[in-house]
């Protein structure tokens, strides 16, 4: 992966604390359930959901359990900790985007919260023909790797520096995939610069404003039910998302 030079401050000190209201989001999620219930139902095409970093499978079992519940074939990344792109894991994803859409016979849709949602972003890249559309959850890939409160940790985890240069994983991180691709983000997101989670709008590009911590981003209400609509449109039918009516109650105007 290739860093972006745009310089952007990190989120405050308030914000990174402020992001224990995670907890409170997944109580949100529970008791919004009922509503959630209302999103679109899927084709049953298979649906691949990357975790942030260090975080595994565990993190994303709320969203994988609810597009599961919408018909869709969806599978975790299968390979523990997300500790970077340490040697194996990069072939290992490669590996199973192929697996899952041969299995399928159909495209694959990729979902990654923030490090998971770079690594969607770059599969796409290298494998265009297999991938469906992309979906990010706080990703930071338009920013400098230190825009984040996190870069430390990604060098303590990766061993990897957080600007080092990888020209044979999809190359410029901030180039979007040639494919449709959503970028969901929060203002009030603590961990990542929101301007760097952010994605042009372009033909087949689009960024979704919610209000969420970084860490609740996966279980946010307003985020799987952004999910769940942008994965229920028919292949070859892309359209932005609507925030109109009720919706822009839940949804601001990311370009505002």
């Amino acid at each position: 992966m290739t860093a972006t030079t745009q310089r952007l401050r990190p989120p405050s000190r308030t914000l990174m604390f402020l992001e224990g209201r995670a907890l409170h989001e997944f109580g949100a999620f529970l008791g919004a359930l009922p509503l959630l219930s209302l999103a679109p139902r899927g084709d049953g095409h298979p649906v691949l959901v990357l975790p942030g970093l260090v975080a595994s499978d565990a993190s994303t079992r709320a969203l994988r359990t609810f597009l599961t519940s919408k018909g869709y074939a969806v599978s975790g990344w299968r390979q523990g900790r997300n500790y970077g792109l340490r040697e194996g894991v990069q072939n290992a994803m490669l590996d199973l985007v192929q697996e899952l859409s041969d299995k399928h016979g159909r495209k694959i849709s990729l979902v990654g919260w923030s490090l998971g949602g770079l690594y969607a972003r770059q599969l796409a890249k290298m494998m265009p023909e297999r991938v469906r559309q992309v979906i990010t959850l706080g990703s930071p890939f338009a920013g400098d790797p230190r825009s984040t409160n996190a870069w430390r940790v990604y060098e303590w985890a990766s061993g990897r520096k957080s600007d080092e240069v990888d020209p044979q994983f999809g190359g410029e991180l901030a180039a979007p995939p040639p494919v449709p691709t959503t970028a969901i983000f929060s203002r009030t997101d603590g961990v990542c610069a929101w301007q760097g989670c952010m994605e042009k709008t372009g033909a087949q590009t689009e960024s979704i404003e919610v209000e969420s911590s970084h860490c609740g981003m996966g279980h946010h209400p307003a985020v799987v039910y952004a999910v769940a609509d942008r994965l229920a449109q028919k292949e070859g039918q892309w359209c932005p998302f609507d925030r109109s009516g009720w919706r822009s109650l839940a949804y601001p105007d990311p370009h505002r």
